[in-house]
């Protein structure tokens, strides 16, 4: 049950954002500073992470995503722990919102800009926070759940 309500939590949380920065896309072109560092921006990436795969056929990525996020359903109701659920529904929720602005827009919305100087992070959205969260609990499960029991 964690698992679904993260994926939920997670789609609903993405798709919020996303629509906010829509909503405002002609101020966010140009880029609002938010801090030293940090951006908002408008932005629409028709590739995958870091723009690999940019001018792939759209529904090429979208089959490609729901098949992935089918094996993790899979992987989500047979984790046997509260923070593999977790993991799983975040990269679920994640990679669905995304899979939304691909329908959507053919592209998926990006707007969290980091640079230092004049080096520019890849922009990227709340979703691939999700995802890339999800994943690095994942790989911390077995650490987290060898604690737990230690514990016990």
């Amino acid at each position: 049950m964690i698992g679904v309500f993260a994926a939920l939590a997670a789609f609903a949380i993405d798709q919020i954002t996303k629509a906010i920065v829509v909503a405002n896309a002609v101020t966010l072109s140009a880029g609002i500073p938010v801090f030293p560092g940090f951006i908002l921006v408008f932005y629409r990436n028709d590739g995958v992470t870091f723009g690999m795969l940019g001018g792939a056929p759209w529904w090429s990525l979208i089959a490609l995503a729901l098949a992935i996020c089918v094996w993790l359903g899979v992987m989500l109701f047979r984790a046997d722990n509260a923070v593999e659920t977790l993991a799983y529904g975040a990269i679920i929720g994640g990679a669905l919102g995304n899979v939304i602005d691909r329908v959507r827009y053919r592209a998926v919305t990006d707007f969290l800009d980091f640079y230092i100087g004049t080096t520019h992070w890849p922009a990227f959205n709340l979703a691939d926070v999700f995802v890339v969260s999800g994943v690095g609990l994942l790989l911390a499960a077995p650490w987290i759940s060898a604690r737990r029991s230690i514990k016990s």
